[in-house]
């Protein structure tokens, strides 16, 4: 055999591992997402598209490389509870979990499939890591909301309707960690002279009725926790018993609520994405810190405001991040 032609042969032979692992095909990684509402929420629906969105431009495609395992609660807790012992059967390499009640019913099944949070709770006063700078074993993500916004929501809310007299904490017992906000609120209303009051639903019906209740009397104002609502149906019902009402998310403002203040969730769910792609890319949960807000957004609505007969003060319309008219 010619010199050239072994050199030839030699460096054909060699090619061929290359070929070989050039056709393999694309490891397909595995996400479970478990969201708490329906699977018609537009906040829910929003949140999914922008962490699916930053996971894409991370690399990581649904369909191409990753195959999302997407679930919704439709905001009942048992439910939530089964789905997450479905989505760990899966056996996925990664899962997103979408509030405290998807958490926590996450860590009742694995204490091994690595899991990334998105939740309104304080996580440690949870029990859902030990830590916030090291949260060890097979867990971390991200904080939406702190304690002290309780206060804050009901100064907004008496800043906005001067004349409130009484205040209702509405929250969802079952999806809700509405005592992390309790004791700030509390502290704000004996500041500002107004009574709180506490008022669990878990119905459509249940809504309707705390809301005419607190519409009875002049004063009233309803304060709208965190958790897994029918957005709709709280402005709808607080504009017929013509109640002003602060939202935790601004969603509820540009839907026809009257004002709302909370943490910019877009970008929480974007940031999410960043910890998912980190983990699916060798790095361990529990070394990475559970993180908080960095932007927080106000949104009013002065369409609902005159219909409410409230004048909007300069003090607010100044801060707002948005002004719907």
């Amino acid at each position: 055999m010619k010199r050239r032609q072994f050199i030839t042969l030699l460096g054909g032979a060699a090619a061929w591992p290359l070929a070989a692992r050039a056709q393999q095909p694309v490891r397909m990684r595995r996400i479970g997402v478990l969201m708490p509402g329906d699977e018609n929420d537009p906040v829910g629906k929003t949140r999914l598209s922008v962490f699916k969105q930053a996971l894409a431009d991370l690399g990581w495609t649904d369909g191409r490389n990753v195959r999302i395992d997407l679930r919704w609660g439709r905001g009942d807790a048992n439910r939530i509870r089964a789905l997450a012992q479905e989505l760990v059967g899966l056996q996925p390499d990664i899962i997103l979990a979408n509030s405290t009640p998807a958490t926590v019913a996450l860590q009742r099944e694995t204490r091994t499939i690595l899991i990334v949070f998105m939740t309104g709770a304080d996580p440690v006063a949870s029990g859902i890591v030990a830590r916030l700078n090291r949260p060890g074993g097979n867990i971390t993500g991200f904080g939406a909301l702190e304690a002290s916004l309780g206060g804050k929501w009901l100064e907004l809310l008496s800043e906005i309707a001067p004349a409130l007299k009484r205040a209702a904490m509405m929250f969802n017992p079952d999806t809700s960690v509405a005592s992390l906000y309790v004791p700030s609120l509390e502290a704000a209303a004996r500041s500002l002279k107004v009574e709180p009051i506490v008022a669990p639903v878990r119905s459509d019906a249940e809504i309707e009725a705390a809301i005419i209740d607190l519409g009875r009397e002049p004063g009233g104002g309803l304060v709208v926790m965190p958790g897994v609502f029918t957005l709709g149906h709280i402005i709808s019902a607080a504009a017929r018993s013509n109640v002003p009402a602060v939202h935790y998310l601004s969603d509820f403002a540009r839907d026809g609520g009257l004002l709302s203040y909370g943490p910019d969730r877009v970008d929480i769910s974007s940031r999410a994405a960043t910890y998912v792609d980190r983990i699916l890319r060798g790095a361990k949960p529990g070394d990475l810190p559970v993180q908080f807000p960095t932007k927080f957004e106000m949104v009013v609505n002065l369409k609902t405001a005159k219909a409410l007969g409230l004048a909007v003060p300069p003090s607010i319309l100044l801060r707002a991040d948005e002004v719907i008219e």
